[in-house]
């Protein structure tokens, strides 16, 4: 167990220097900084005078040296357009892009789930095809496309919505929270929709093909040969079943939420991590760009090890596969 946890740390570790190695080389091209500062009239003494303090003047691994030394121990730098601490920023925008993550996870899985459910149990009706039409659509268009539409239908058409902003929120020590208020409830609601209708399809899809395969089953027959009641076969025994790889999937993909906000952030104006990334490619900030990566790397790798270390613990054949190759 030890030896296990040891190696995949091991590899969280490299993945996480690769992942701040290739968005450091990355983002030297994006453009000069110092220009963004100071303007296109800046006399070459102002952009020497200005590259030597900000630290720009010295080699590449000079620079990624210092990066890397600087968020081992949480600070990654001051941002070139703000000149505040990044490692503030960020944390000022991360319960705004977290608590929009989890809500709309969450209704992922209270819409996604009983839809699937219904698509595999009543298969062929006109509902099930509509479910089924509508996950199609759902997975087929842009996330930006699908803010827009609502903007204009709940926000301008109806004005049952507000269009932008988090609404008022609530000051916990140094966390943030709108879901405290019912103004922020208000706001959190169309950016929570668009960001789970993707995530929603997906979960409907995975639980109507689980579904369908579990109630193929020889247990599933088992059970309906001692007479019990199809409520308890399809919710007692084959939902249980369906449900394990459905958890599996949406934990992976909680990752995926707080990474993939950018857009939703953006048509939302929704002040989290992924609207200041998008400001800092802008300005060309690499401070901010490469900690903005950095940290999505480490979300996702801490889900993936957290995931790993679950499956070793409840299934014995790793166990007896890691055993067998030492």
């Amino acid at each position: 167990m030890l030896a296990f946890i040891l190696r995949r740390l091991v590899q969280a570790v490299v993945v996480m220097v690769t992942v701040a190695f290739i968005a450091f080389m990355l983002f030297q091209f994006v453009g000069d900084p110092v220009v963004f500062l100071l303007g296109q009239d800046a006399t070459p003494d102002q952009i020497r005078s200005l590259r030597a303090d900000l630290g720009l003047d010295k080699p590449f691994f000079v620079q990624f040296w210092h990066f890397l030394i600087n968020a081992a121990q949480g600070e990654f730098g001051l941002s070139l357009r703000q000149g505040a601490k990044v490692s503030r920023l960020m944390a000022e925008r991360f319960p705004a892009t977290l608590e929009l993550a989890v809500v709309a996870a969450a209704l992922a899985l209270l819409v996604g789930i009983p839809m699937g459910v219904y698509a595999a149990l009543k298969r062929g009706t006109f509902i099930s095809q509509l479910f089924m039409t509508l996950s199609l659509l759902g997975v087929s268009l842009p996330t930006f496309l699908i803010g827009i539409l609502l903007i204009l239908v709940f926000a301008v058409v109806l004005g049952w919505f507000p269009s932008f902003g988090r609404g008022e929120v609530v000051q916990l020590g140094w966390w943030s929270s709108g879901l405290l208020t019912a103004k922020g409830w208000h706001h959190i609601t169309l950016p929570a929709i668009t960001l789970a209708i993707f995530q929603l399809t997906l979960i409907m899809r995975l639980v109507r093909a689980e579904m369908l395969e579990v109630l193929r089953t020889d247990y599933i027959k088992f059970a309906r040969a001692r007479g019990l009641s199809d409520r308890a076969i399809y919710f007692g025994h084959a939902l249980k079943n369906t449900l394990v790889p459905v958890m599996t999937i949406t934990g992976l993909q909680l990752g995926g939420l707080i990474a993939f906000a950018i857009i939703t952030e953006t048509v939302f104006q929704w002040p989290g991590m992924g609207l200041l990334f998008i400001q800092a490619v802008t300005f060309a900030d690499i401070p901010v760009m490469a900690a903005y990566l950095c940290l999505i790397a480490l979300i996702f790798v801490v889900i993936n090890l957290v995931v790993d270390l679950l499956y070793f613990a409840v299934d014995p054949r790793l166990r007896v596969g890691n055993a067998g190759g030492h």
